[in-house]
């Protein structure tokens, strides 16, 4: 420790041990699957708080089919009209699913809050009416991990100054982005008033310390892993076939075929 704060963790000690991590993330998914578990996984935090790059890592090794990512869009005027937690329903995974939102129903609690797209009067009603669907959520048997990653405002500046320049990142730089920074303590109000409203024994909030990208991906992931009690279900046993002797196919001529030129010869 250093003036208060953890030193970074060395990328060998991250790589290693998140590889270990990812293996049991392997092994949670499996026991989902054949328990027909349901598995709800919140991400929520200020922009560039790091919540992408979490999930990415979370899924890098999972069946698509089993573990998916809902991110959803703005919604439609068809949408605007609709209960408000609607939308976010038919996202739900089913028995034997994983559903990891990359931001979720809290949208209403933040964006929606500060730049005044919603009226007071759903946002104190999203703020009643949260508590109560989440319960509905657990007492039905879905899992439910809700996580808040928070950055600080050195740091989010840090992120956003390289988003500007990284032709690889400048996507994830809106101008509701940069909005954010001029509306910081907005935001942290709001975010206050979220939690002191959601933060229920059924859901409690995790707060990600996740100044540290690589010890906010391990620690996050760990917290996931030890907060549901999955078992190793051992795999089928398989075993490859003998492969048949040839029994006259003839490949067709190549020229026949359009083929991907080699660009990697010519590097």
């Amino acid at each position: 420790m250093a003036d208060g704060k953890a030193t970074k963790l060395p990328r060998e000690t991250y790589e290693k041990e998140l590889l270990r991590l990812q293996t049991e993330l392997v092994k949670l998914q499996e026991w989902v699957r054949a328990e027909g578990v349901r598995l709800i996984v919140v991400f929520e935090g200020r922009d560039a708080a790091g919540k992408g790059g979490t999930i990415r890592r979370v899924t890098e090794h999972l069946n698509p089919r089993v573990a998916r990512i809902a991110a959803l869009p703005k919604p439609t005027e068809r949408e605007r009209t609709q209960w408000y937690f609607q939308r976010y329903v038919e996202h739900l995974p089913a028995g034997g699913e994983i559903v990891l939102f990359d931001r979720s129903w809290y949208n209403r609690a933040g964006v929606e809050r500060v730049m005044g797209f919603c009226t007071e009067e759903e946002h104190r009603r999203f703020l009643r009416h949260c508590p109560i669907f989440e319960r509905m959520l657990v007492e039905d048997g879905f899992l439910l991990r809700k996580y808040w990653f928070s950055v600080s405002d050195v740091e989010q500046q840090r992120r956003f100054r390289r988003r500007l320049t990284d032709p690889l990142k400048r996507w994830k730089l809106s101008p509701m982005d940069l909005e954010s920074i001029t509306r910081w303590e907005a935001y942290s109000r709001a975010k206050d008033e979220m939690m002191e409203a959601t933060d229920i024994p059924e859901s409690p909030w995790y707060v990600v310390e996740s100044d540290d990208k690589r010890r906010a991906r391990l620690n996050m992931i760990a917290h996931l892993l030890d907060s549901v009690s999955y078992r190793d279900v051992p795999p089928p046993a398989l075993e490859l076939p003998e492969r048949p002797p040839p029994s006259g196919y003839t490949r067709p001529p190549r020229e026949h075929q359009t083929w991907v030129p080699d660009h990697a010869a010519r590097l």
